[in-house]
């Protein structure tokens, strides 16, 4: 019997690490299955372009995963049931189970509403592709108005500043504001603050600092010291949340979702189970939590590949770095903010801005873009033979040919 190794979600971590599993491990001893709800692989990283009427690639995970020998089964994932082994899936067929031997768990996150009142009522977010759309469709109906609508972006961290630039420069009969808990760019270096406050003058978006939003309405928010913000789009940009499918399935996990793991990625409560992505809280080398981002999917997909690899073929487990080295901020299409980060995660005193950055941060997109469309290049000579390859009934071990 194959080892079955079933994968959670197909995004930058998932469809990475399907793909290095597939080219390492051997199909005669295993078989590879990912799971994902939509059929096309989404760049949430450019979500916030999607979201003003940008044409973003979503290659079919179909043609990503040709030829490679994974299997594709296109279902929302609705439990994980760790002590029995199996996924619960919603799929057009009506759904079922699908049992597993090792579980890859790259379900991503989204975003937090903080129990704010109205937030899932009346405000947009770019966290998934169908509510970017909806952002998107929303925005097209301010512009056909023909009057100046207002958009009011909650939330001063990346996603909440690309997402205010990016809407300021695509849509400039719009008037755009966003609002920030602390002070914008309190974690950039003094010359990284310098550069953004500029692109928001020269783009004309309205910075609103110290301020906390207790309530989301359909035309305006409400603060907490009781000011009201009118609002014709909000878009909720306040944090983001692991899936809450790994608590309810037992796994043990932090206060916001994401599963505890040891050093390798391996769940502490349920061996067998691996996260990656913004699904795990993998302590980085700094001996910090990393943060959700598309970097440490990289580095957390690379230590879980190396895991599952070492683990079922018999050799040394290799230790992958986890680091923290920089933002790359957008600002629209033609400006950008490359700041650098100490080994504390402070920001480092200078920085790369202006088109520089912009095309930086462009690169580094087409690179997690390309590398998750070529999922098995660098195939090796050989793939490895497994030393042993577990009962799924029983959880016991067989030796291989």
């Amino acid at each position: 019997m194959k080892h079955r190794i079933v994968v959670l979600g197909a995004g930058y971590a998932g469809a990475y690490a399907a793909g290095n599993l597939a080219r390492r491990l051997s199909p005669l001893d295993t078989e590879i299955t990912v799971v994902n709800a939509e059929p096309d692989f989404v760049q949430r990283m450019r979500l916030h372009q999607l979201a003003v009427g940008q044409e973003i690639k979503a290659p079919r995970l179909a043609d990503v995963f040709e030829g490679t020998g994974i299997h594709l089964h296109l279902a929302r994932v609705t439990a994980v049931d760790p002590e029995r082994h199996v996924v619960t899936v919603a799929d057009a067929a009506g759904g079922g189970e699908i049992g597993y031997d090792t579980l890859v768990y790259a379900l991503g996150s989204h975003v937090a509403h903080h129990g704010v009142p109205g937030v899932a009522e009346h405000a947009f977010d770019v966290a998934a592709r169908p509510s970017a759309l909806r952002l998107r469709e929303h925005l097209d109906s301010l512009d056909k108005r023909g009057e100046a609508g207002c958009v009011l972006v909650v939330g001063d961290g990346l996603t909440g500043i690309e997402t205010a630039t990016e809407i300021a420069e695509s849509r400039p009969g719009l008037s755009v504001a966003l609002v920030a808990r602390g002070e914008l760019g309190a974690r950039l270096s003094g010359a990284a603050c310098g550069h953004l406050r500029r692109a928001c003058d020269r783009l004309g978006v309205t910075v609103v600092e110290h301020t906390t939003v207790e309530a989301v309405e359909a035309t305006r928010v409400l603060c907490a010291d009781g000011t009201p913000l009118a609002s014709d789009a909000t878009v909720w940009t306040a944090g983001f949340e692991a899936s809450p499918i790994a608590a309810a399935g037992g796994l043990e996990v932090t206060d916001n979702g994401q599963i505890v793991v040891d050093r390798t990625m391996r769940s502490v409560s349920h061996p067998n189970v691996y996260a990656i992505g913004d699904s795990v809280q993998a302590i980085g080398d700094n001996g910090r939590p990393l943060p959700m981002s598309c970097g440490s999917a990289g580095y957390t997909g690379r230590q879980a590949i190396d895991a599952i690899v070492g683990s079922l073929t018999g050799r040394k487990v290799a230790r992958t770095k986890l680091v923290y080295t920089y933002n790359a901020i957008s600002l629209g299409r033609l400006d950008g903010i490359l700041q650098t980060v100490d080994g504390e995660g402070r920001a480092k005193p200078k920085c790369v801005s202006g088109r520089k950055a912009a095309l930086i941060k462009t690169g580094i997109i087409k690179g997690a873009l390309w590398g998750t469309s070529h999922p098995t290049l660098g195939r090796p000579g050989r793939r490895r033979r497994l030393a042993a390859a577990p009962d799924a009934r029983r959880g016991s071990s067989r030796a291989t040919a």
